[in-house]
């Protein structure tokens, strides 16, 4: 199933977690840390009045992380860090399925030409937005190794929560995780080069 179809298919909490992971993964060009996110987690994977807690945390968030930091180096990752403010300041205050689809897809678009601007193809960025929606709607051939792997973690997060429900958060949270490592890695391999 493709990615696209995965989002119109999938409930609040996978929609929520969607959005979530593409910004987690992003934090490095936020100037956060691994667990900055953590808090907005723990309110997915509370059953109980967690649109008030979502709300609440996302708040404390954005007042931490949407701020432009330090600079993080060339225009491809200012531009990166830009699309990633964006990212936490479009999240809903209010856990419907209806805002959180429109987020999580959002966020999946961003995420991906996130990736696509810190690994530009070696024939230039011609035609590259197209492989990124083709990517989404199931036609992955000859997009960029960092485009194809933030892909892959975009649906097999929404897998893991449609298959899963609460259950997938953890391993979710483990996937966001090493994307977080993969982007932070690629951040500095580009400083160093410009260093």
């Amino acid at each position: 199933m493709s990615l696209v179809e995965l989002i119109a298919r999938a409930d609040e909490r996978a929609l929520a977690a969607s959005g979530l992971a593409c910004v987690d993964r992003c934090v490095p060009l936020l100037g956060g840390e691994d667990e900055t996110l953590r808090p907005l987690w723990a309110a997915l994977a509370d059953d109980g009045g967690a649109g008030d807690d979502w709300a609440k945390r996302l708040e404390r968030l954005r007042g931490t992380l949407a701020e432009p930091g330090e600079h993080v180096g060339g225009a491809a990752e200012e531009e990166a860090a830009s699309l990633a403010r964006r990212m936490l300041a479009a999240a809903p205050q209010e856990r419907s399925a209806a805002g959180m689809r429109v987020w999580a897809d959002a966020c999946s678009v961003a995420s991906l030409q996130i990736h696509r601007l810190l690994e530009p193809a070696p024939d230039g960025a011609d035609g590259e937005p197209a492989r990124v929606d083709a990517g989404r709607e199931g036609r992955a051939e000859d997009m960029p190794p960092l485009v194809a792997a933030e892909l892959r973690r975009q649906i097999t997060v929404l897998e893991l929560l449609t298959g899963h429900g609460t259950a997938g958060l953890r391993q979710a949270l483990e996937v966001a995780a090493e994307g977080r490592r993969v982007l932070r890695a690629v951040v500095s391999r580009r400083e160093r080069g410009r260093g």
